[in-house]
């Protein structure tokens, strides 16, 4: 299988309104479905002259003007690509973030909306044939992309099962609870839900409180053993949730190659104890190349900037979404010479052997930068 995972955020905002071209869609708006008090999920009718094909699991990076300015989020799609006709992302509201509050504020029913195309790694194939477990951990909207895998597993892989263990704030929170009712029933054996609640009702049969060791090793009593080989463990939610899962997995020898997650928030990088999230080192004003869609630009990036900033003020319109080094939908080969990148976590220690850059927080280190994007 081919899980890989990646990051982003709901924090930052850009200027540049990004020109037509094949990495972008405008999408009407089909429904918009109430999921929660703060929660809604927006569906897109595929464009009529050109389907937009996705995996489970990937994202869709909505772009809007907000007050004044041009704002882009990336979204899991919680449709899938083997049962839903049409396109799907959940939006939870955030506190001060813009486009989280914007979208169920004046988006509408008609509407059309710019997206850039489908990216993300948090994915994997499905064969008529492969037999495996997959053991969910999700936290609130971390539920998104783990609607789109149960789906596609439900209905590709039938002697596969999935085992969710969803964790909310009350029970009024829980994204898709009735659509999970209903699978259930439907593919009886073959999905297990568990939920956990930090404030349970009264009534409340199931598990309340933080998810610790003792609660693991109870709700593992009640999910089907498989065995090593055949089980996978994913999560997608808070940090603070992800970790404790990871804390608790580790606990039970279970190994870093079995657990796969994304995330929705920016992460730090620690040296020596210390969080940094800027660049160190020497860094001066350098030109780089960029190559992209056929075409070769140079430009010159001062030490206070990015790449992918400097090239979007020149009005270069390369890819991007989170600005914040953890989608990856900025990412780009470096061919020759040395960047600095204040967020590495976006990448897998492969992709970086590799020469893999994120323009969104690289800065040139030597003069002959060259970097090749798409």
């Amino acid at each position: 299988m081919a899980f890989s995972f990646f990051k982003r955020s709901d924090k930052k905002e850009e200027k540049k309104e990004p020109q037509s071209g094949p990495h972008y869609f405008d999408l009407v708006v089909k429904a918009i479905v109430q999921e929660t008090k703060d929660a809604i999920t927006i569906v897109f009718e595929q464009p009529a002259d050109r389907k937009i094909n996705y995996k489970s699991g990937q994202f869709l990076t909505l772009i809007a003007q907000v007050n004044g300015k041009e704002v882009r989020r990336a979204y899991s799609l919680c449709s899938s690509p083997f049962v839903d006709a049409d396109l799907a992302v959940t939006v939870k509201r955030v506190e001060g973030g813009l486009m989280s509050n914007w979208l169920p504020d004046n988006l509408k029913v008609g509407d059309a909306m710019r997206v850039m195309e489908p990216m993300g790694h948090f994915t994997t194939e499905y064969s008529k044939d492969r037999k495996r477990h997959l053991i969910m951990f999700a936290g609130g909207s971390g539920i998104t992309p783990m609607m789109s895998l149960i789906k596609s597993m439900l209905s590709q892989e039938p002697e596969s099962i999935t085992s969710l263990i969803y964790c909310n704030r009350d029970i009024d929170s829980i994204i898709f609870k009735d659509a999970f009712d209903k699978m259930q029933v439907q593919d009886e054996g073959r999905l297990h839900v568990i939920h956990i609640l930090d404030n349970a009702p009264m009534n409340w049969q199931g598990y309340s409180g933080l998810l610790n060791h003792e609660m693991l090793t109870k709700l593992f009593e009640r999910i089907p053993d498989w065995g090593v080989e055949k089980t996978t463990y994913l999560m997608c939610g808070p940090e603070g949730m992800m970790k404790n899962v990871e804390t608790l997995l580790a606990a039970r020898n279970i190994t870093n190659d079995k657990i796969f997650k994304e995330s929705f928030v920016q992460g730090t990088i620690e040296k020596d104890g210390k969080k940094e999230t800027a660049a160190s080192g020497e860094l001066k004003p350098r030109e780089v190349t960029i190559r992209y869609d056929n075409h070769e630009y140079k430009i010159m990036v001062e030490p206070n900037m990015t790449i992918l900033a400097t090239a979007l003020d020149q009005g270069i319109d390369l890819p991007y979404s989170c600005q914040s080094g953890l989608c990856t939908a900025c990412r780009g080969k470096a061919l020759s010479g040395q960047v600095k990148l204040d967020e590495e976590e976006g990448l897998s220690q492969s992709e970086r052997a590799e020469g893999y850059v994120l323009t969104c927080v690289g800065h040139p280190l030597t003069d002959d930068v060259v970097i090749e994007i798409g």
